[in-house]
């Protein structure tokens, strides 16, 4: 199995945008917005066939998986708890 640094980068980045698009996808159906959370749902779905498709081939590449889904969340909700901070303040 051949094993690319260019390929693992690329997992890790689609995995943390897979989990930014998670993220607002459970903000915006806590919120009831239809549209935004049909749109985040769509993209997991595109974000998730890549990265999937990718992995399947190299074990290893679910470490990029991993890595990726762990970044995507914790820096989306640092984002919206900056976010909410500025509007409290």
């Amino acid at each position: 199995m051949e094993f690319s640094i260019v390929t693992f980068l690329l997992i890790v980045l689609a995995m943390a945008l897979a989990d930014i698009c998670w993220t607002l996808y459970f903000i915006d159906v806590d919120e009831r917005k239809a549209y935004g959370a049909s749109f985040w749902s769509a993209m997991i779905v595109l974000v998730h066939a890549f990265t999937v498709t990718t992995y399947v081939e190299n074990k290893i590449y679910i470490t990029a998986a991993f890595i990726g889904a762990y970044l995507g969340t914790f820096g989306t909700i640092r984002w919206k708890q900056r976010k909410e901070k500025q509007q409290n303040s």
